[in-house]
Parts: C-alpha cells; structure tokens; sequence
C-alpha cells in the first residue's frame, strides 16, 4: 500500500439520498471507504446497502446510535486493520470539492514539522450562507479547535494518544481531540486551499433583539444536554492545560447559549436539558443519556 493511501470514514444517521450522492464524490478521490450508520431506519439503510454493494466500500450496520465518537473509533479500527496509513473523516452532509485530498496532502507535505502534524484541517464554508467559521489559532498558526469531519489523520496518531472519546457520545468531540493532540506534544494543521462545504449544525437563521442582529443555532433539546454537558467535562480536564484557550471557549459557549435562550422555541425544556448537562459534567456522568428521541 502507497505511503499516501488513505481510507475515508463516513458516519450516517437517516441519511437522505441528497446526502448519499456525497458517497460516490469522496470514494473517486480516496483509496479505501467505510460508511459507519449510527442506527438508521431500515427504509433510510437500504439505499446505503445497495451503494455498498454497487460502489464496493464497507458498511457497518451499528443497529442503533452508539453515538459519533465510537462510530468513528470503529470505522478507524477498520481502516488501520486494513493497513491504510491515513484516514479522513466525514459527516455525512459535507460535501467534497475538487482536488480536495490532493490538497490536503499538498499543504501537509509543505509544513515544516509534518512528522508531528496529528491532524490536517480543510477550509470549511457553510453551504448556505458561504461564510467561514471564526478560527482561533495557536502560536505555530494552526487551529485550536476544528471538526473531525474533513480531518486528514495519520494511522500513528492514534497509536500515541487513543481514539475518540466514546463516554463523550455526541457533541465536543471533536474539540476534545484536538486539545489531546496538542497536549501530548503534536500540531493541528490546516489546508487554506482544500474546501469543504459543511455546515456548522442547528437551523441558523438571523434574528434581532434590542437592534442587535444574532444567529441562535436551534439545537435539539438533547443536543443541548451534550453540548452542556461534554463542555464542563472538557473544560475541566483541560483548563489547566490550556487555560487561555478554554477561557476563549466558555467566552464563545456562553454567547451562542444566551443567543438559544433568547431566540429559539422550547425554551423551558432546553433550559432543562441545559442545566441537567451541567449538573452531570459537573458530576462526572459520562456516556449516553435517555433524553427521549435522540438527534445525531
């Protein structure tokens, strides 16, 4: 296998045929594919099994949600057992550009520490509004925080510091890995000229309040518990780490969940689920919670 074959990771929950037209896009740029589903309605995985079949890439039927972290973990564990020395992750509603896999590795060849490079981060724009999320950025001039999907990984960096973490389930995960790269000693890069059209999650739309325009996100009241939740948890492994960074954090977190309270429908339940995923990150109460119907 040539040095730079690399395997895509592609996690599904109730995808849309809109969504499954992505799948052919990533496999013509990519040497290897696996679909991870996340407990899909069998009317929603039967188009997912015939695309394995037709297009060749595995699948993993998981039965219900085990959550986004351990499905990646699994498609990871697939991909390294199948010997590919790199691996790049997708959410199943981002969308590929031209060349973008050429690019990536273009700007990872051109960095001047590759060998401790852990992750490689394209440009991400939101495929509604075309904007670009704000990037905060370290000393060496890479991201501190970026998504997984579109990361580009090398096999070993998860031999040095472990998977994603499962007790997480949904929410932060990303963040969380990105800090444990950083903190065992290696670099989160980026690719300016790779984009990948992915929104941020939510249904955004611009609001005003008191003449001030925002954008409330209209997470679901589960997701609400995570993001709560999964914030303390990382906030207290992490502060004393990186306590600049995760202060710039609690800074954002707030502002985006005043921007909830007071923009958004169900606003009772979502302060509910709020302050229930405070009170268990504050606990240590990790893992998948029965909130009612779940959101991926």
């Amino acid at each position: 296998m040539i040095a730079q074959s690399v395997c895509a990771v592609i996690v599904t929950y109730h995808p849309t045929l809109k969504m499954l037209e992505n799948v052919s896009k990533i496999l013509a740029q990519v040497q290897g594919l696996i679909v991870v589903d996340n407990g899909s309605s069998p009317d929603k995985l039967a188009p997912v099994r015939v695309m394995s079949q037709t297009l060749g890439f595995e699948l993993i039927e998981n039965g219900e949600n085990v959550g986004i972290a351990e499905a990646l973990n699994q498609g990871v564990r697939w991909a390294r057992n199948s010997g590919y020395p790199w691996v790049i992750l997708f959410d199943q509603d981002s969308r590929i550009t031209e060349g973008f896999i050429r690019q990536m590795f273009a700007d990872w060849k051109s960095h001047p520490e590759r060998e401790r490079v852990g992750s490689i981060h394209p440009k991400y724009l939101d495929p509604d509004t075309g904007t670009e999320p704000v990037v905060r950025r370290a000393s060496d001039g890479g991201p501190v925080f970026s998504a997984t999907s579109g990361a580009l990984m090398p096999a070993w960096i998860f031999d040095k510091i472990g998977g994603f973490a499962s007790e997480y389930f949904i929410d932060c995960v990303d963040f969380e890995y990105c800090l444990r790269i950083r903190a065992a000693g290696y670099l989160i890069a980026d690719s300016r000229e790779a984009v990948l059209m992915h929104a941020s999650g939510g249904a955004s739309e611009s609001l005003s309040f008191l003449g001030f325009g925002f954008r409330p996100t209209h997470h679901s009241v589960v997701r609400r518990y995570y993001m709560s939740r999964n914030r303390i948890a990382l906030y207290r492994k992490y502060f004393r780490v990186f306590p600049r960074w995760i202060l710039q954090s609690m800074n954002d977190s707030s502002r985006e969940t005043i921007k909830c309270f007071v923009g958004e429908q169900d606003r009772a339940p979502k302060f509910r689920s709020f302050l229930l995923g405070i009170w268990d990150g504050l606990s240590g109460r990790m893992g998948k919670r029965d909130l009612g119907s779940e959101s991926h």
